[in-house]
């Protein structure tokens, strides 16, 4: 091996790209401002080779770095704008999101499948968020989340067996952490309409959720309602989240 692809990174040969994409890695919603020594650490590239694509990335604007602590760039803010996800379908739903918000008084969630995790798209909430929620852009597991149900739920078996494998670990006491009881919840979810998820991921606080789609009949999304338990629950939040998604659903196979 030569020294500069010692130099590169872990993986011989490793290209710019992918030393760009280990850095952005190894932000998460716990880690948005990191030193250069916990870059290094997180990201699992020599130090030299960390520093060398972290100044590029700072000069691209993909990176920022305000004292001595390296954050995620406007520029790739900027850019996520542009993104179909972001530009389309969370235009469309918007307006639909905002009345749920004000017919549930209630935190209200956009999401999307990306791999075996939900990529939450938009959230709308009232002055007294809930802390232990996710923000915008983060990562919530599909298996043990309403909005990861209801799209499994009109998904294939391949997506279904991908999030399976993936692992189904327990959160909460309340988890479902078996294939059986995850393929059971979701074959129950078309007769209803609705995915339930009562504090599998967080105690005390519970989802309803109802799938977006596509102009092929595609599901494409979900959205959903979440807040604490006592105030969540399907038969009373469940028809308006019926209602936004339907009209979501509309509105995007039209657009």
């Amino acid at each position: 091996m030569s020294p500069a692809e010692r130099d590169a990174g872990s993986q011989p040969g490793l290209g710019g790209l992918d030393r760009a994409a280990a850095i952005f890695g190894a932000f998460d919603e716990q880690h948005r401002e990191l030193t250069l020594a916990a870059l290094v650490a997180r990201c699992g590239l020599p130090r030299s080779s960390t520093h060398r694509t972290a100044d590029t990335m700072l000069r691209l604007g993909w990176l920022d770095k305000p004292a001595d602590r390296y954050r995620i760039g406007n520029r790739i803010f900027e850019l996520s704008g542009l993104a179909p996800v972001r530009h389309e379908l969370r235009e469309t739903a918007l307006p639909f999101l905002q009345d749920l918000y004000h017919a549930t008084r209630t935190t209200v969630q956009l999401g999307v499948l990306s791999g075996t995790q939900i990529l939450l798209v938009e959230k709308i909430t009232g002055h007294r968020p809930l802390p232990m929620l996710s923000q915008v852009g983060a990562l919530l597991p599909a298996y043990c989340s309403a909005l990861g149900r209801a799209i499994l739920a009109y998904s294939d078996e391949h997506t279904v067996q991908a999030v399976i494998d993936a692992g189904l670990d327990r959160r909460t006491p309340r988890t479902i952490t078996t294939a059986s009881a995850l393929r059971r919840e979701l074959v129950a979810i078309p007769d209803r309409g609705l995915a339930v998820e009562r504090e599998e991921g967080n105690i005390g606080i519970s989802c309803v959720a109802a799938p977006i789609f596509g102009p092929l009949g595609e599901v494409v999304a979900a959205v959903s309602v979440t807040g604490p338990t006592a105030l969540v629950r399907a038969d009373r939040a469940g028809p308006a989240v019926r209602l936004a998604a339907a009209a979501t659903s509309r509105a995007y196979c039209t657009r």
